[in-house]
């Protein structure tokens, strides 16, 4: 059973979340970059028909995407575990389940919004993000 958030308790949250989604944002560079410079040196080993290769330097580039995805996968668990939805790690999305009406929507914040002031539908996504006003706010509730 999700657990159902107010507009103040996610706020509330939302200063852990946000170093969470920033770590995780960071970690994902890396994963990046360690992805990017492993593929770059099989592409030029394969260029030269299995030339000597550094084996050494390429499981170090392997050692290091993995590691990096596994902490991302840790952040993402711990941001889960506190009832919270990361919905796209690119864009830095992430909902925060509520009652609106008596019917789950969700609370929508993006990395790098000051403040959590947009909803949505479970069906409608970033897409379909709609102001808090305030019949949203006296209408919804937690759990």
């Amino acid at each position: 059973m999700p657990r159902y958030f107010t507009l103040a308790q996610a706020e509330r949250l939302l200063p852990k979340i946000e170093r969470a989604m920033r770590r995780a944002l960071e970690l994902a560079e890396l994963h990046q970059k360690a992805e990017s410079g492993l593929q770059d040196t099989l592409r030029r080993l394969s260029m030269l028909g299995g030339a000597v290769a550094d084996r050494r330097a390429i499981s170090e580039l392997k050692d290091r995407r993995d590691q990096a995805a596994a902490q991302v996968n840790d952040v993402i668990s711990e941001i889960h575990g506190q009832g919270c939805q990361v919905k796209d790690l690119r864009l830095g999305l992430v909902d925060f389940p509520t009652l609106y009406r008596g019917d789950e929507v969700l609370l929508c914040w993006r990395f790098g919004e000051e403040r959590i002031a947009y909803w949505h539908g479970l069906e409608e996504g970033f897409r379909g993000r709609k102001p808090l006003d305030q019949d949203f706010l006296d209408n919804h509730s937690g759990g």
